[in-house]
């Protein structure tokens, strides 16, 4: 199949190429750079230069293509939406993988799935509108799908390295936030890959929580990550406040309690996560 994708020289983009060209797809990537442009191509894509904000490149891509795996992360909501009409313009009844996040669940109460209620955090509540349209096209002809990653790890992680490395560091200590208690939905990011080329054959209208089934605590994952790095397991707790000082409104998302399932994934698609150890992961650094 002929895949074009957004976010190629990603964290996750490079993971999903790969993943691609696994299975025998062939792959054109966005690239917004000369940089970006050289990765996608050592990856063994071929580069379709330009950023979210084209949308003339982004439909005639996806217009020449099978299947669009949209990965790259949107500066808001009303460019995501843009990019992504460009594109589901562009690919009509083939189909359209648009990526979301479990974040938008907010707490969740216990373990949940794919239709458990949205109570998002400031960060992400752009994105319901944005789903929501993308979803519409199933009732006129489109194949729209999203995924939901989890929290990733593995492989270069940009997102768990600022959480872990900027507050409390200086400390010599690996910092969580309140008790440590809430629990994080994790996923692989080479799961994650593997679920994005299994997404390409689902069903108009389908949503998948990409999540690898393992949700340890935030202290847990703390513990690990500072066994990894030779602080001997060594913590330290961080109030809300504090935290957001450090990094922000994406504090409040990583304070999330969340625990979720992929049996939707597994029944619907057969994709079965591989990795199912995180905390022996970040203890090896």
């Amino acid at each position: 199949m002929k895949v074009f994708v957004t976010g190629g020289s990603g964290y996750i983009g490079k993971a999903v190429i790969s993943a691609l060209l696994r299975h025998g797809h062939t792959v054109r990537a966005l690239a917004r750079s000369e940089r970006a442009a050289h990765t996608v191509e050592a990856l063994g894509a071929a580069p379709v230069r330009g950023g979210l904000s084209d949308l003339g490149v982004l439909n005639e891509a996806a217009a020449h293509a099978e299947a669009v795996i949209h990965l790259a992360q949107a500066e808001k909501g009303e460019e995501d939406s843009a990019a992504a009409t460009a594109m589901q313009d562009g690919i009509g009844a083939g189909t359209y993988v648009h990526t979301g996040g479990t974040w938008v669940y907010g707490d969740t109460d216990g373990l949940v799935d794919e239709d458990a209620p949205w109570n998002p955090p400031a960060l992400v509540a752009w994105r319901r509108p944005v789903e929501d349209a993308v979803l519409a096209r199933a009732a006129r002809g489109g194949r729209p799908v999203i995924v939901r990653p989890g929290l990733l790890y593995g492989g270069e992680n940009r997102l768990i390295d600022v959480f872990f490395t900027q507050p409390g560091r200086q400390a010599g200590a690996i910092a969580y936030i309140g008790d440590g208690a809430q629990h994080w939905a994790l996923v692989h990011v080479d799961d994650l890959a593997e679920l994005y080329v299994a997404a390409l054959r689902a069903r108009a209208g389908s949503v998948y929580a990409g999540v690898g089934g393992v949700n340890p605590t935030a202290k847990e994952v703390a513990q690990a990550v500072s066994h990894g790095i030779g602080l001997g397991g060594k913590t330290v707790s961080l109030t809300l406040e504090q935290a957001r000082a450090d990094m922000g409104l994406i504090a409040d998302a990583f304070a999330l309690d969340q625990r979720l399932t992929p049996a939707r994934a597994r029944a619907e698609l057969g994709w079965v996560p591989a990795h199912t150890d995180p905390l022996a992961v970040f203890a090896r650094g």
